[in-house]
């Protein structure tokens, strides 16, 4: 079965895409940062490196230092279909981003969306 095509998408080209995002309902590239590296565990210098490298999203998650095991509380819809219902990994991981991407632009406090 053929990968779906995110897969192998850059997520140095998607990640402006987050950023505007955000901005255009007053949020910040800081908290776009901050929801990845709470997401995946990056460090905010590895997080460049990965932008800098230019890796698709599955190889961004599969290199996750230390993905937060909190992401599992993230529920909701993202493009129709139920976040916590996603049986394969990488696809689930990228739609905990989006979600979460969702709700910061939504207005969201920032304690609510990296779950404390």
């Amino acid at each position: 079965m053929a990968k779906h095509q995110i897969y192998t998408t850059s997520f140095a080209k998607v990640y402006p895409l987050y950023i505007a995002k955000a901005e255009k309902k007053g949020r910040t590239k800081a908290e776009v940062d901050a929801i990845i590296r709470w997401l995946t565990g990056y460090s905010q210098a590895e997080l460049e490196a990965q932008l800098e490298k230019q890796v698709d999203f599955e190889t961004f998650f599969a290199e996750a230092p230390h993905p937060n095991p909190a992401r599992k509380q993230i529920k909701g819809v993202v493009c129709g279909v139920r976040v916590e219902e996603i049986e394969e990994a990488v696809m689930r991981e990228i739609r905990y981003l989006d979600r979460l991407i969702d709700e910061l632009a939504r207005g969201k406090a920032m304690d609510k969306i990296l779950r404390k």
